[in-house]
């Protein structure tokens, strides 16, 4: 059981009965004499995909949670259902769209460096690499000038995910894109 000075981002802890991924920590120290350093966890349920904030003193104890992470591959799309192949036993995984929620829109065939999350057997959710490379379906056409400036636009990736991207972008151009903020990155 680790003191929630000593978790990390990304780790999974279990707090009143629910599971929770931790996606981002801030750490404060009040100035007033005797104030203990806070740590606030964003967390996000898995897997319901629910986000919650709590705050938690450093020599608080946190549960770790009873999870498995396999490194998987996306294989295909059967239905609503998500297929995954373990990366080691070659073993397969399938989750519903439900399960996987806004992730889908990074999907890619052949998309690897996928965890897929599992909870007593059964594969409740799946965890993104940081970073997934998409390519530009549709955008509005180059500005002349774009480069000179920092303004954006709205582009269409493969998937059907919408992104901001500078003016320069075109479509059939591949872009790397943040899975965790949905944000553009670079080209690819």
């Amino acid at each position: 059981m680790p003191k929630a000075n000593e978790v990390k981002r990304g780790q999974v802890i279990e707090h009143d009965g629910t599971v929770y991924a931790v996606r981002q920590i801030d750490r404060s120290a009040p100035t007033a004499r005797g104030g203990g350093t806070l740590y606030r966890f964003k967390l996000e349920a898995i897997p319901s995909g629910d986000r919650r904030e709590l705050t938690f003193k450093g020599d608080d104890m946190l549960r770790d949670a009873d999870l498995v992470r396999r490194q998987c591959e996306y294989s295909y799309r059967d239905g609503d259902d998500f297929v995954f192949m373990d990366s080691e036993d070659y073993s397969q995984y399938q989750l519903s769209l439900a399960a996987i929620g806004d992730a889908s829109g990074y999907i890619t065939d052949g998309l690897q460096g996928i965890y897929v999350l599992i909870i007593a057997d059964q594969p409740v959710a799946i965890q993104l690499p940081q970073s997934v490379i998409l390519e530009v379906t549709d955008t509005a056409p180059v500005m002349k000038g774009a480069t000179a400036s920092k303004s954006s636009k709205p582009a269409s990736l493969e998937t059907g995910l919408e992104v901001m991207v500078p003016d320069y972008i075109t479509p059939g151009e591949r872009i790397k894109v943040n899975t965790e903020t949905g944000d553009f990155m670079s080209r690819a």
